[in-house]
């Protein structure tokens, strides 16, 4: 079966070494329209996005994950957050955001970028929303990073669905 959703499905990989290509204003945007189309129990889309390229600030972000080398190396980021006041039920719309960000992932692998999702850096969730000036009704929930990714070949396995299917009935 081919379809190009499924395709960018099954393409999609998490890309952690990126071209000092910049990520456009536009291709950033085009990624956050993305995320904005996922569904939110009672279409409420809680999700709010800062849209990172400045130097100095991904240098004092990268301070805050094990994953400095990415986050230095990635031209742009998008960090996610939700919007306390605009949460009706934590755990939907935790989900909500766990879909916003899936949808950006592969947005940004539609767009020809690499991308990957950092939640390391949730550890240090008020540390970053302090560096971005924002909130606190603004809550973390993840860091993405994205450039244009370095080419080499990228693969992933997968367990069979025998493995996940507990029934059919």
């Amino acid at each position: 079966m081919t379809n190009p959703v499924l395709d960018a499905i099954y393409r999609r990989r998490s890309v952690r070494e990126f071209t000092p290509e910049p990520v456009s204003l536009a291709q950033l945007q085009e990624i956050v329209r993305a995320g904005t189309w996922a569904p939110s129990g009672l279409n409420n889309q809680p999700w709010r996005f800062v849209l990172i390229s400045d130097p100095q600030i991904r240098e004092r972000l990268a301070e805050q994950t094990s994953y400095r080398k990415v986050v230095l190396a990635a031209p742009a980021l998008i960090a996610v957050f939700l919007d306390q006041e605009a949460i009706y039920d934590q755990v939907k719309d935790h989900q909500a955001a766990g879909a916003c960000i899936q949808n950006m992932l592969l947005g940004a692998e539609a767009l020809g970028l690499g991308a990957v999702w950092l939640g390391q850096i949730l550890k240090n969730k008020e540390q970053v929303r302090q560096i971005l000036a924002l909130d606190e009704r603004m809550d973390l929930m993840a860091v993405i990073a994205l450039g244009h990714p370095i080419p080499r070949q990228r693969r992933s396995q997968r367990k069979t669905l025998d493995e996940f299917i507990l029934k059919i009935i």
